[in-house]
Parts: structure tokens; C-alpha cells; sequence
């Protein structure tokens, strides 16, 4: 399966969240997710020493569909600018997949 390229946006200081669906490689239905496991994280840029984790949860492992979630307390954290991330997901036989990837905008708050 290809990696999805997805940006997204985080505001400060705000609670984020999104979903994603997995598909296998015809695109149109959902892997089965029982089984694995999932990370991911965010980076100023991809050689960058330190790193902001994502929650990732599994909403429907049937359906494919996954969570990533950042509490306000972290993106309160975060500096104005552009970021990367991915999510890797690791099947029950320990075979990793980067499966989304993209750019993360952060953008300033005024009330933290």
C-alpha cells in the first residue's frame, strides 16, 4: 500500500484530531487493522533530533480507521511554522508501513 499524502493544519494551543482510513492497495477497501499497532509523530523537519508524538488510536480496526489526537497542553508547546509527520503502522508479523505522510502548518493562538 502507498502512503497517503496528507497536510494538515494545528492551532495552537487546541485540542486536534483526525481520522484517517487505511485501504489496501486497490484504494478502495479498508485494511483489516486487527493485529497492529501504530505510531507517529511530528518533526520541524525530517533530520530533526526532537519530536512531538501523536495519540494514535484505532476507532474501527475492521474499517481501517485510526485516530491521531494532540492535547492542547502539547500544541500550546509548538512554535508558528511548518512541520512533517507520518504514521507507521506495524502488522502482528512485525512488518512496518509508513501509510500518511505530509506537512503540518501549526498556526499561532492569541488566547492560551
Amino acid at each position: 500500500m502507498a502512503a497517503i499524502s496528507l497536510n494538515l493544519t494545528i492551532e495552537q494551543g487546541a485540542d486536534f484530531e483526525v481520522e484517517f482510513t487505511i485501504t489496501n492497495d486497490d484504494n478502495e477497501t479498508p485494511l483489516n487493522l486487527t493485529g497492529y499497532t501504530a505510531a507517529s509523530v511530528l518533526r520541524k523537519h525530517y533530520g530533526a533530533s526532537s519530536s512531538t508524538a501523536f495519540t494514535v488510536t484505532f476507532v474501527n480496526r475492521l474499517a481501517g480507521i485510526i485516530k491521531l489526537a494532540m492535547p492542547r497542553a502539547s500544541t500550546a508547546t509548538l512554535k508558528e511554522g511548518r512541520y512533517v509527520y507520518d504514521v507507521v503502522i506495524t502488522s502482528g508479523n512485525n512488518l512496518a508501513t509508513r501509510v500518511v505522510q505530509g506537512s503540518v502548518l501549526v498556526t499561532p493562538g492569541v488566547t492560551l
